[in-house]
Order: C-alpha cells, then sequence, then structure tokens
C-alpha cells in the first residue's frame, strides 16, 4: 500500500496543501456581489503560492461552505468541477479533492477533474454537527470503480471533525479494522476541528497498528510541531498554519508557506 502512494508523491513524508475554496453558490455564506470571478481568482492565487513555495501536493476543499452537509447540492458540486477544470493549466503538482461531508459528491469530482487522491469520512458512525453521521464505504468504492477509476487513491480520516465517534473501540482499534475491511489507501488522524492538532499519542497508536498503511496527520500541522509529526507519519495535510496569520478563512502566506517548506526539506535532508 505505501508503495503506490509513494509512488505517486514521488517523495517520502509528503506536505499535502489545502486550497480552500470561498463560499460557493447555494451556501449560506456565498457573496453573490463578489460571484464566481472571486472564487477562482482566490483559488488561483492560493493555487499558485503553494506551487512556489514548494508543496508536494495540493487537495481542493470546499471548507466554507458553512454549516456542512451531509449530502451537497448540485451547484457546489458543478461550481467546483467547472473551477478545477479552468484552473487545470495551471496545476503542476498531483492533486486531490474533498467535498464535505459527502463522499459520493467527492468521488465524482475527482473523476470530473482528473484528480488522484480523494479525503472523506468513509466509515464509522457520529454524532456530529450535521446530525447522525453513518458514511458507506463499501457504497463509495464500488461507485468508484464503476466510473472507471480504481487507480484513485481513497484516503480516509478515521477521526471526524465536528463529531463523536458512537464507535467506542480506541482509535488504533478502529484504524487496524478499517484497514482490513475497507482497504483504505491512506488512513488520516485528525483534531476536533479544522486546525486544531490530532493527538500525537493517537497518531503513534494508529501507525504502529497499521505499519503497511500510510497515516497521515490531517489537521493542525504547523512550523512548531511538523518535525515530531514526521517522526511518526508517512505525510501531512496542511491548511490553516499556512494562511496569512494562520487564519483557516483567509488565503496563503506565500512567506509562511515558504518557510515551512524549508522547514520540511531540512528535516528530509537530516532523517
Amino acid at each position: 500500500m505505501k508503495k503506490n502512494f509513494f509512488k505517486l508523491f514521488k517523495t517520502k513524508k509528503p506536505v499535502i496543501a489545502m486550497v480552500h475554496f470561498p463560499a460557493l453558490p447555494g451556501s449560506p455564506l456565498y457573496d453573490e456581489k463578489k460571484g464566481l470571478d472571486f472564487v477562482y481568482n482566490s483559488i488561483e492565487k492560493d493555487l499558485i503560492n503553494l506551487q512556489n513555495a514548494g508543496v508536494d501536493a495540493v487537495m481542493f476543499g470546499n471548507e466554507n461552505d458553512r454549516p456542512y452537509e451531509l449530502k451537497v447540492n448540485r451547484a457546489t458540486l458543478s461550481t467546483m468541477s467547472f473551477m478545477i477544470g479552468k484552473l487545470s493549466d495551471k496545476i503542476n503538482v498531483p492533486y486531490g479533492v474533498n467535498v464535505l461531508w459527502d463522499p459520493i459528491s467527492t468521488i465524482a469530482l475527482a473523476v470530473s477533474t482528473n484528480a488522484k487522491f480523494v479525503r472523506e469520512i468513509f466509515t464509522g458512525t457520529y454524532a456530529s454537527d450535521m446530525g447522525i453521521w453513518s458514511p458507506n464505504a463499501g457504497k463509495a468504492m464500488r461507485y468508484r470503480n464503476s466510473l472507471g477509476r480504481k487507480d484513485l487513491q481513497m484516503f480516509y480520516n478515521i477521526s471526524a471533525e465536528f463529531a463523536y465517534s458512537l464507535d467506542r473501540r480506541s482509535i488504533a482499534d478502529r484504524a487496524e479494522s478499517t484497514v482490513f475491511s475497507s482497504i483504505p489507501d491512506a488512513v488520516l488522524v485528525s483534531g476536533q476541528i479544522t486546525g486544531q492538532p490530532a493527538k500525537l499519542e493517537e497518531i503513534k497508536e494508529v501507525a504502529k497498528i497499521i505499519p503497511k498503511t500510510p497515516v497521515l496527520a490531517n489537521t493542525g500541522v504547523n512550523l512548531d510541531n511538523v518535525e515530531e509529526i514526521f517522526k511518526v507519519t508517512d505525510g501531512v495535510i496542511i491548511g490553516s498554519s499556512l494562511k496569512i496569520n494562520g487564519d483557516t478563512w483567509k488565503n496563503v502566506d506565500l512567506n509562511r508557506a515558504k518557510k515551512f517548506m524549508i522547514k520540511v526539506r531540512s528535516i528530509r535532508k537530516n532523517a
């Protein structure tokens, strides 16, 4: 499993950086006055800054579509697909997608945009801010295969943000069971909400119990903790700490992103 993961990113300990869409049509926070040009200009700017900083991959997500839904509207999906397609000639790193919090829409978006990987909550049952949350990994993977994309790597977030797992097994036990039953290409460990670090001890427990599957820190990675996190993970997904003032809802700060990647390259070299 790790062989395919590292082949995709062409490096060990890849840094996957988030390109967060502004709120999209159909979302309560969508700004009709600024319109779609604002949306496109925002993601274009973030993409270019992240690539100039030297990140290994990017992932497009609709983080600003609050309140979140478990089944997104068609406008969300079609707008994201259009925007990524419009931007495609400027993307020069591997890219993935995540449509919060809808696994089927995430896979549909990946197929329509030729993304290489997806991130979602594919397993488990949760009490969440969006209500009872119970995805279906079997349905999602069969949908992926039916669209001719068996190569599409599926990253399973096993500690859902904005939610409480109703499965009282330890996170390590859930990770082991997920790998056995659902065949993820990578397992992600998250903090409670966007921008908050996952517990390092939980990441260690997960990595120890599924040594053949890539394990990534999914939230809260920053300049101060990345070295410790890299000691126990196969890579990181990062968003908020690369933004202006570390604010999730602002655009990427090129200087912050460059500084982070300079440290990452130093860690890799010394390792």
